[in-house]
C-alpha cells in the first residue's frame, strides 16, 4: 500500500491528466456522501455540545462550552466523520469498481497495450477522494458547530453571546489548518487503500466482496492511528490560544 501511494504521488504529475475521470470521480464520491455526512454531522455536533454543556455547569465554566465544543468538532469529529464515510460509502464503491476491473482482466489488457492503470484509473479516483475530503470537511465543521450551538443555547439555556465569545478567545486559525489537513491525508489513505485492495482481490466476484470488507476495515484503523499521531504533534507543536 505505501508502494502503491508513492506510485499514485509520482503519477499525479505526468500528461496525460485525466481531468474528465478526475471530476467525474469527484461528483460521484460527492454524490454518496454529502447527505450522509450532513445528517451525520448534526446529531455529533449535538451530543458533543450537551455532553460539555453538562459537564461544564457541574464545574461552573458554562461560558467554555462554545469553545470546548466546536474546537472537539473542529478539530477531531470533522475530519473523522468526513473520512470514516468518504472511506464507507465512496471507497468501498471504488474498491468494487476496481476490483471488478481486476477479474475481467481489463486492468492486464490496459498493461499490454502499455497504458498504466494507476495514471488512467487510480490517480483521477485518489484524487477526488481527496477533493471531496476537503470539501466535505468544511462543511462538517459548519454543520456540527451550528447543531452544537443550537442545542446549547436553546436546549440547555446558554446564552448565545458566551458561546460566541469563548468560542472566539480559544480557537486560532491553526485549528481549521490541522482540520484540513487531516482531510487530505485522509482521503488520500482511503482512496490508496480502497485502489491497492480492488488491485489485488482474490479470485472471483466473493474475492472482490472480501476485498472491499477489507478495504473499509483497514482504512477505518489507519485514520484512527493517524489521528493520535497527527493529534499529538499539532499539540506539542502548536501552542493553546491563551484568554
Amino acid at each position: 500500500m505505501a508502494t502503491l501511494g508513492w506510485e499514485v504521488l509520482r503519477a499525479i504529475p505526468r500528461r496525460p491528466f485525466q481531468w474528465r475521470e478526475c471530476v467525474q470521480q469527484a461528483w460521484f464520491f460527492a454524490s454518496v456522501t454529502i447527505l450522509p455526512t450532513a445528517l451525520v454531522a448534526i446529531p455529533f455536533g449535538a451530543v458533543i455540545a450537551m455532553q460539555l454543556g453538562s459537564l461544564t455547569q457541574q464545574i461552573g465554566a458554562q461560558s467554555f462550552t462554545g469553545a470546548a465544543s466546536a474546537l472537539a468538532i473542529l478539530q477531531q469529529a470533522s475530519p473523522l466523520i468526513t473520512a470514516l464515510l468518504v472511506a464507507g460509502a465512496g471507497g468501498s464503491a471504488m474498491c468494487a469498481d476496481i476490483g471488478a476491473r481486476t477479474i475481467r482482466e481489463e486492468i492486464d489488457a490496459l498493461q499490454v497495450l502499455g497504458v498504466s492503470p494507476i495514471q488512467r484509473l487510480i490517480v483521477p479516483r485518489v484524487l477526488g477522494a481527496v477533493l471531496v475530503a476537503l470539501l466535505l470537511n468544511g462543511m462538517v465543521s459548519v454543520v456540527g458547530v451550528l447543531g452544537g450551538y443550537f442545542f446549547n443555547v436553546i436546549l440547555q439555556g446558554g446564552t448565545p453571546g458566551a458561546y460566541l465569545a469563548s468560542f472566539n478567545a480559544l480557537a486560532q486559525l491553526p485549528d481549521l489548518w490541522i482540520s484540513e489537513f487531516k482531510a487530505l491525508l485522509y482521503g488520500f489513505v482511503a482512496g490508496v487503500v480502497a485502489a491497492y485492495r480492488g488491485l489485488n482481490p482474490a479470485a472471483g466476484p466473493k474475492g472482490v466482496g472480501d476485498a472491499v470488507n477489507q478495504a473499509v476495515v483497514i482504512t477505518f484503523l489507519l485514520l484512527f492511528l493517524i489521528n493520535l499521531v497527527l493529534t499529538g504533534i499539532y499539540l506539542q507543536l502548536v501552542p493553546p490560544k491563551g484568554l
